[in-house]
């Protein structure tokens, strides 16, 4: 396993050992005391698998503390554009957001408690996996619009298929005040 920075403070990219014959493959996919090793200390508490066509956005979705989810997520099959905006106030990375092309089941994405996260699949059948530390609270659930002029998130989603109720997402300037 390989654990690498992104340019957000507290947020890494995961290479997983890929062992791979004629049969298959086989990955652990989570280590606690190998994550312990790098300095990341992380209990699965849940586990989600969402599947989706080609050019969905799901996101940017968090929860507010003390309900507030470190996850680590990955494609298990297909390709996503996964976005991260770091939302921390006290952070040196505040505001700012990084993606990454996650395509393959040993590269995974580990986000820190207090980051939006969401993603744009690239291809039909999408399976996604997110693994996370707390349990989904509704009522602490926020949502903010990926076209929210604050944020300043460049790509092009225009295409994106995207539920009503993130459609429904806040801005950030109405959000910010519970952070």
């Amino acid at each position: 396993m390989e654990i690498k920075p992104t340019p957000l403070k507290d947020c890494y990219v995961i290479h997983h050992d890929l062992h791979k014959d004629d049969r298959g493959y086989f990955m652990e996919a989570f280590n606690r005391t190998r994550f312990k090793e790098f300095g990341l200390d992380f209990s699965v508490e849940q586990i989600n698998i969402a599947e989706s066509k080609k050019d969905v956005f799901r996101g940017l979705h968090f929860q507010l503390n003390p309900f507030a989810q470190t996850k680590i997520v990955s494609t298990l099959s297909g390709a996503v554009i996964d976005l991260v905006v770091d939302l921390r106030k006290t952070s040196e990375s505040y505001l700012q957001y990084f993606k990454i092309k996650l395509d393959t089941p040993d590269k995974a994405l580990f986000i820190p408690k207090g980051f939006a996260h969401g993603y744009f699949t690239l291809e039909d059948h999408t399976s996604f996996q997110y693994a996370v530390d707390q349990p989904y609270h509704a009522a602490s659930e926020r949502s903010l619009s990926i076209y929210d002029p604050i944020l300043n998130i460049k790509g092009d989603f225009t295409r994106a298929l995207i539920s009503p109720k993130d459609l429904a997402s806040q801005s950030f300037s109405t959000i910010e005040q519970e952070l």
